[in-house]
């Protein structure tokens, strides 16, 4: 009966692990299935021939005979648009002041969302602003300006009951009996005329520098900027990391003192990572005078990382069998000797996992990088560069767009771009240090 008992627990229990592996695994498939669909609509999207014009233009890309064919046929579609506003603005100009009155502001904010949909007018002075200069670049994007064109907003306060109510008034009722009324039906029929839609595979949003906060460009300045704060906290973290924990686990006699020391790092480990982040800037900013730099960065990263790394990698050290090292010895081998010969390759295994671990956290924090190397808008730095300049981060600038930037809903496909390739890049090194370990693993078994 009790055997019976104990193999009805056993089936219980590893039904129990399967369910949980599958709920996780549904968990994170629903949380990140949707960020990768929208991720993805950075690169792979329906452009418009304003998306194809700014290729051309700042980057030299595309059929040039073929693009300034598409940008004449949608011109000759925008016309009749155009020449109504221009007829209506000059039948304004002539006649009384009470009609320029009426129709004054209506037009001005008519021409405000058409440039917002289409673009400067023809012949009119190039806008400073490169955001400017093109119309909507994103078919998608084109819709909702087009509906920003045909409606207004307007706050209704008819029922008193529920106060202020937002209503979309249509903008045709604004123009009735003018020339100006028939351009929101031609605007309905005649967008892909004028927009051309047509899909697009912008593989360089990865390569290209950023340009007008965002708004158009790639997050290549943002990877780099990652790749180096990662990468110099690993090179600062991992050695400091080793030593210590090879002297806890290898020289420290046992004490109160360190048992203290362990508690600290420990402790440490918890600590949140803003504190870190004003510790660096205190520490290294203020107190050395340090600029604002990569190197900064790395540095208060590696602080961040650092008890992971000596917790993780001192368990895989304890972790070795005593008699590798008692063979060791017997043999004549030194202490230090049998540490970096027999005993560290032994628990490498055990110390990837810690750095895999770190690895991650580096590469995806926020937090210790605002204040000691973090910036909005840059451009990708050269190794020597940086000692002493910043540079963006994917994670800081993840933050940045989605609560600071004038215009989030204009740049919410590079939010979601910057999110995939920061969760793809995360993946893809503890890919890597997984595998390693996984051969270093084969190796020592063999």
């Amino acid at each position: 009966m009790r055997l019976q008992a104990r193999k009805i627990l056993d089936r219980a229990f590893a039904g129990s692990g399967v369910l949980a592996i599958v709920l996780m695994a549904a968990a994170l498939l629903i949380l990140l299935a949707p960020m990768f669909m929208r991720g993805a609509g950075a690169i792979f999207f329906t452009g418009t021939v304003e998306h194809r014009r700014l290729m051309l233009e700042k980057f030299e890309r595309g059929d040039r005979g073929q693009i300034e064919t598409e940008i004449e046929s949608a011109r000759a579609t925008r016309e009749p648009v155009y020449r109504a506003i221009t007829d209506f603005e000059q039948r304004l100009a002539a006649g009384d002041g009470a009609e320029r009155a009426k129709y004054g502001k209506a037009l001005k904010e008519l021409k405000k969302a058409l440039h917002c949909l289409l673009g400067p007018t023809p012949g009119s002075v190039r806008p400073m602003l490169m955001r400017d200069q093109y119309g909507q670049t994103r078919w998608d994007r084109a819709q909702v300006k087009l509906a920003r064109v045909l409606s207004r907003e307007e706050w209704d306060y008819s029922d008193p009951k529920k106060g202020g109510v937002l209503a979309l008034k249509p903008r045709a009722a604004d123009f009735t009996g003018t020339p100006v009324e028939t351009i929101f039906p031609y605007l309905e029929r005649n967008l892909d005329k004028m927009l051309l839609p047509r899909r697009t595979m912008y593989w360089q949003f990865l390569t290209d520098e950023s340009f007008d906060s965002h708004f158009f460009g790639g997050i290549w300045p943002e990877i780099l900027g990652t790749f180096y704060l990662t990468v110099g906290a690993m090179l600062l973290a991992i050695p400091m990391g080793i030593v210590a924990a090879t002297y806890l686990a290898e020289y420290a006699r046992a004490s109160r003192l360190l048992d203290l020391l362990r508690t600290c790092i420990s402790t440490l480990a918890g600590v949140p990572s803003i504190v870190f982040g004003m510790f660096g800037l205190a520490f290294f900013i203020t107190a050395f005078h340090m600029p604002r730099s990569v190197l900064v960065g790395s540095m208060t990263l590696a602080l961040l990382i650092l008890p992971t790394v000596i917790r993780a990698s001192e368990e895989a050290i304890r972790a070795v069998p005593q008699t590798y090292k008692e063979a060791a010895l017997s043999l004549g081998a030194g202490r230090w000797h049998a540490i970096w010969t027999i005993i560290l390759p032994a628990a490498l295994p055990g110390i990837l996992t810690g750095i895999v671990i770190s690895m991650g956290r580096a590469a995806g924090e926020t937090a210790p990088i605002i204040f000691t190397a973090a910036v909005s808008v840059g451009k990708p730095l050269a190794i020597w560069q940086t000692l002493t300049q910043p540079t963006p981060a994917l994670s800081w600038n993840i933050y940045n767009l989605a609560t600071e930037h004038e215009a989030v809903d204009e740049v919410r496909h590079v939010q979601y771009g910057l999110v995939l390739v920061l969760v793809s890049l995360v993946l893809l090194l503890n890919l890597v240090a997984i595998v390693l370990r996984a051969r270093v693993a084969g190796r020592m078994r063999a």
